[in-house]
């Protein structure tokens, strides 16, 4: 189920442009494809999926494949709402394996067989590791956000391989890139703690959990209800974001609304209908947390200040709401992982002494 809703392609690129660049694509490239797309949905000269695909394309051609997958994941933003979108997303993966003897860490793409409902549910995951890893190390359970997923975070996540020595199993939300739909709260939390159950067999038996941006709401879950050993939220919504009659900037509406499943532009009362279950103040009423970091800029359009700033004083809580930057702290990344870093350090550190 999926449908297409009015968006502005020069909305996406304003919001966008700098994770775009950050990315590892080269700025002039983006450029191009930026001053050649005029229209977001058609699959033609002009059309965002056309254009960044022919960028790809061209990226394939000459073999540059790690380059060809990022290109093809914008050609599949922000959702994978039709056939064009379903094609790229493809292409994508097609890529990024391609692409797998040019990483700097060991890769293993597995799918996993979790329960769902009364069977189970196929979930394809990409294990990163270092090199020479010897499994004595926790596992970073990760994964991106409603639009941006996890083949797409591949230089942030081999990054953190590289800079911890742990192992990194990625994967996508529920109703979103290769995870089937819808996303949902409650099957989410459970979809994660099938995999935290997974990757506590694949290192030294400890898992952290990272989410970024929708993916920071389910690791403030696993967090506050002790899923996991420690939590990562980067620019989570967790409670404000789903007051009632809040809505999204940026075409978010119609992301979220793919992700949750609908076959049409859901109204506002349709959306609202779907909050309460993802609002985890029950959760935050508890004292049940782990270790948990808490990040994301002042100044996001989409996460209230207040999803953050909850969790101040909070028993083995680390919380930066950083000043000058928006959603995810996108454009300071290099100091989100500065933060990240250290208190990874840090819990490993108490690891080795508990």
């Amino acid at each position: 189920m999926s449908y297409h809703w009015k968006v502005a392609p020069e909305d996406l690129f304003v919001e966008r442009y700098r994770q775009m660049v950050n990315s590892g694509l080269p700025a002039a490239d983006v450029d191009t494809v930026r001053s050649a797309i005029t229209e977001m949905w058609p699959d033609q000269p002009g059309g965002w999926v056309y254009e960044w695909s022919r960028l790809a394309a061209g990226y394939a051609e000459h073999r540059r494949h790690q380059l060809a997958a990022l290109a093809f994941g914008w050609a599949k933003f922000p959702t994978v709402a039709d056939v064009a979108k379903r094609t790229a997303l493809e292409r994508q993966l097609e890529q990024y394996l391609l692409a797998v003897p040019g990483f700097k860490v060991g890769f293993e793409r597995r799918v996993i067989q979790i329960p769902h409902e009364e069977g189970v549910t196929a979930v394809p995951v990409h294990l990163l590791t270092p090199p020479g890893w010897s499994a004595d190390t926790p596992v970073l359970l990760a994964s991106g956000g409603v639009d941006t997923w996890k083949m797409d975070f591949h230089g942030l996540f081999e990054a953190v391989v590289l800079r911890t020595g742990m192992g990194v199993l990625a994967f996508d939300l529920p109703g979103t890139g290769e995870s089937a739909g819808p996303m949902d709260s409650e099957e989410g939390a459970e979809t994660v703690r099938a995999l935290a159950l997974e990757a506590r067999t694949l290192g030294n038996g400890r898992v952290l959990h990272l989410g970024i941006s929708m993916g920071g709401h389910f690791s403030a879950c696993s967090g506050l209800a002790g899923d996991v050993d420690a939590a990562i939220v980067l620019g989570g919504p967790v409670e404000a974001a789903f007051a009632p009659g809040r809505t999204f900037a940026h075409g978010m509406d119609g992301i979220v609304g793919n992700a949750l499943g609908f076959d049409h532009e859901p109204t506002h009362a349709e959306l609202a209908h779907r909050w309460p279950s993802f609002r985890l103040r029950p959760l935050l009423d508890l004292d049940a947390n782990v270790p948990m970091l808490v990040i994301n800029g002042a100044d996001d359009v989409h996460v209230p200040q207040h999803d953050t700033l909850v969790f101040m004083g909070r028993r083995d809580t680390e919380v930066h709401l950083l000043p000058d930057t928006g959603h995810c702290a996108v454009s300071k990344m290099p100091e989100v992982l500065q933060l990240m870093f250290e208190w990874i350090d840090r819990q490993q550190l108490q690891t080795a002494h508990s």
